[in-house]
C-alpha cells in the first residue's frame, strides 16, 4: 500500500464518486424542470434548495481535491489540514438527509394518516441534522485532521440516528405498500417498483453511513471515511428527485389494461370494492358479446400511490385510479 493511499487515495475516490452522483443530480433536476410538474411551491423550493446545496458542496469538494493534490503537492503538512469543504460535508449531508427524510415521511403520512409516526420521523430527522451540523462546526473549529478523533462519539450518535430514520422510513413504506397490493398485475407491478425504491433508498444511504461510521472509528487519522462521507448527500438528493420524476411513468402504468387472469386472481380487491375497504367504491359492468366476460371496468378509490404534485394530491384523502379490462 502506498504512502498516500489512505489519505489522498480514498479521498480522491470519494470526490470522483460524488462528482458522478452530482452529474445525476443535475440531469434529474433539469428533467424535473423540463416536465413542469404542477407541484406546490414548498416542494419546488425544496428541490431547488437541495440542488443548490449539492452544487456548492460538490464544487467545493472538487476544489478541495485540487488543493490537496496540486496546491499542496510536495507539502505533506497540507494533508493535515481540515479545510472548509471537508468540514462542510457533515453540514451538507445533515440538511440533505433531513429534507429527504421529512419528504418521505410525509409520503408515509399520506398513506397511513398516522400523525404520530410522521411526528416521530420529523422528531428524529431534525436532531440528526443538528448533530451533523454540530460535527461540521466543531471540525471547522479544530481544523486539524489528526485531532478530529475527539468527535468520535458525536459522529457515532449522528450517523446512528441518521441510519435509524432511514430504516424507519424504509420499513414503514415497505409495510404500507405491501398492504396496498390489489391482486391486479398492473397495479401490483407499480407497487412492487415503489417497494424496491423504498428499500434501495434506505439501503444505499445506510451502507454509506455505516461505512462512514466504521472507517471514522477505525482510521480516524486518515481520510478513509471521506470516501463514504462525501457522496451521502447526493444519494439523498437523487432519491428525492427520482421519486418525483418517476410519477408520470407510474401513472401511465396504472392506466393500462388488466388481463382476465389477473382479475380472476384478485378476489380481495373485488370484495373490498363491494364495500369493505373503508371508502366509497363503484363497479361498472358491461357484458362482452363474444366471450360472455362480465368485467369491463373497475373504479376503485384507494390510496395506492402517493405523489407530490397537485394533480395527484387532491384535497380528499383518497386518490382515484381506474383499471380497465379488455375482454
Amino acid at each position: 500500500m502506498g504512502e498516500f493511499d489512505l489519505s489522498l487515495g480514498t479521498l480522491y475516490v470519494g470526490i470522483l464518486f460524488n462528482t458522478f452522483l452530482f452529474g445525476l443530480v443535475v440531469f434529474q433536476f433539469l428533467l424535473y424542470k423540463r416536465r413542469k410538474f404542477n407541484d406546490p411551491l414548498p416542494l419546488k423550493a425544496m428541490v431547488l434548495f437541495l440542488f443548490l446545496l449539492d452544487s456548492v458542496h460538490s464544487i467545493a469538494c472538487i476544489w478541495m481535491g485540487y488543493y490537496y493534490c496540486v496546491t499542496g503537492y510536495g507539502n505533506p503538512a497540507t494533508l493535515g489540514e481540515a479545510i472548509w469543504p471537508y468540514t462542510l460535508t457533515p453540514i451538507a449531508t445533515g440538511w440533505a438527509s433531513m429534507v429527504t427524510q421529512i419528504f418521505l415521511g410525509w409520503r408515509v403520512y399520506r398513506f397511513t394518516e398516522n400523525r404520530y409516526l410522521y411526528g416521530l420521523i420529523i422528531g428524529l430527522a431534525i436532531p440528526s441534522c443538528a448533530l451533523g451540523m454540530t460535527c461540521g462546526i466543531k471540525a471547522w473549529i479544530i481544523k486539524e485532521s489528526a485531532k478530529l478523533s475527539v468527535l468520535s462519539n458525536l459522529v457515532t450518535a449522528w450517523l446512528v440516528l441518521q441510519v435509524t430514520v432511514d430504516a424507519l422510513v424504509t420499513i414503514a413504506l415497505g409495510i404500507v405498500l405491501t398492504r396496498s397490493k390489489t391482486g391486479f398485475r398492473k397495479t401490483d407491478t407499480v407497487v412492487n417498483k415503489l417497494i424496491r425504491g423504498a428499500i434501495q433508498t434506505g439501503l444505499f444511504a445506510g451502507i454509506f453511513s455505516i461505512g462512514d461510521l466504521i472507517t471514522f472509528s477505525r482510521w480516524p487519522n486518515t481520510n478513509f471515511y471521506g470516501m463514504f462521507a462525501i457522496p451521502i448527500g447526493r444519494i439523498y438528493t437523487n432519491t428525492l428527485l427520482d421519486t418525483l420524476i418517476s410519477r408520470n411513468d407510474l401513472r401511465a402504468q396504472l392506466h393500462g389494461t388488466v388481463d382476465l387472469d389477473s382479475a380472476r386472481q384478485a378476489p380481495s380487491l373485488l370484495q373490498w370494492a363491494r364495500g369493505g375497504g373503508g371508502g366509497p367504491t363503484g363497479a361498472s359492468t358491461t357484458q362482452a358479446t363474444s366471450t360472455g366476460i362480465a368485467l369491463s371496468e373497475i373504479s376503485v378509490q384507494k390510496d395506492v400511490v402517493v405523489f407530490g404534485d397537485r394533480e395527484s394530491m387532491p384535497e380528499a384523502p383518497d386518490s382515484k385510479h381506474h383499471i380497465s379490462s379488455i375482454g
